[in-house]
């Protein structure tokens, strides 16, 4: 079999405070999906190569100074990431991390948020597009690089992704996109870990061990703390476990 290609894609970890632990918001992916069918993820998606357009610069927010390190670590190919991190998050979930003209977060009700996500997805319209027609910028200093994972040899569609975590805007609403999502929902790491393990929330390996590591917070003040001023950024190449020929013959 060939080996299959890695595609650069990019996710985003969306938090709002919660009761007894901050929650994510996690949507659930078709039945018929190839790449993690029915089961519960974050927002993303493949970063396209217009994610990186030069043209975009004028719509983008200048990094935080505590971004320094984040995008030393994504490389060349930094404005793609966090570009396709707020591109997916809007076509996938509805919600658009950009400022608008009065440099506040923009509130998607007062635009066409579903005409938007719908023509953006169906690559009848761009990034850029947008901006101009809103008067937007995108908000890169709202989304903070946390680690990568590339999925391991074997599985049918493999990505090198580059997970971020943001803070939920107020004043907007989520909504799977119906398509290739067919659920949403706010939920705890220590619930949805729960769930996973009573086999009734599935979820892929990455996302358990993502949730792992964020089940160590109770208040979002202290994930967001962690994720604005992270120096170290894991990459994280897994492999799937061998199998001894002998025991299966």
């Amino acid at each position: 079999m060939p080996e299959q290609p890695i595609r650069p894609a990019a996710t985003v970890i969306i938090a709002r405070p919660g009761a007894s632990q901050f929650e994510i918001l996690m949507l659930k992916r078709t039945n018929a999906a190839v790449f993690a069918g029915g089961m519960y993820v974050f927002p993303g998606g493949k970063i396209d190569p217009q994610d990186g357009d030069k043209a975009l610069q004028p719509y983008l927010s200048p990094l935080s100074p505590n971004q320094t390190a984040q995008r030393i670590a994504l490389g060349d190919h930094w404005q793609a990431c966090w570009v396709a991190a707020i591109r997916e998050t809007f076509e996938e979930a509805g919600i658009l991390l950009a400022y608008g003209s009065d440099n506040k977060l923009v509130d998607t009700n007062a635009i066409n948020t579903s005409a938007y996500r719908s023509a953006i997805h169906a690559g009848e319209m761009s990034m850029i597009d947008l901006c101009r027609r809103e008067s937007l910028r995108l908000a890169l200093d709202q989304l903070h690089f946390f680690n990568r994972w590339v999925t391991p040899e074997g599985r049918p569609r493999r990505f090198d992704t580059r997970f971020f975590i943001a803070n939920a805007p107020i004043h907007q609403l989520h909504l799977h996109d119906g398509k290739e999502t067919t659920d949403s929902l706010w939920i705890s790491p220590g619930e949805a870990l729960t769930r996973n393990a009573s086999g009734s929330f599935d979820m892929m390996r990455v996302t358990t061990k993502q949730l792992d590591t964020l089940n160590h917070f109770k208040a979002i003040e202290d994930l967001m703390e962690m994720a604005e001023n992270r120096q170290t950024f894991e990459h994280h190449r897994p492999a799937l476990p061998s199998v001894d020929p002998s025991a299966v013959s």
